[in-house]
């Protein structure tokens, strides 16, 4: 699983979360949601730390961040 996830159709395109990633991991898609706004995507998951800056970010709520558990040793 990815640790960010878009729910596309929330999605308006605004950008906000592209600006504030700080590993510039997403950008707006060339494909159109239901709604006629470009959905942002991923494009490199293996790179996100799961800030969570892109969540926070988003007007719409439209993105989800999931952390990880850590095994203990």
């Amino acid at each position: 699983m990815d640790p960010c996830q878009v729910e596309v159709g929330r999605c308006k395109g605004c950008g906000l979360c592209v600006e504030f990633c700080p590993r510039h991991l997403l950008e707006l898609s060339e494909e159109l949601n239901a709604a006629g706004y470009h959905p942002v995507v991923m494009h490199d998951a293996p790179k996100c730390t799961a800030c969570a800056l892109c969540a926070e970010m988003c007007p719409e709520t439209a993105i989800r961040v999931y952390r990880r558990k850590r095994s203990k040793p």
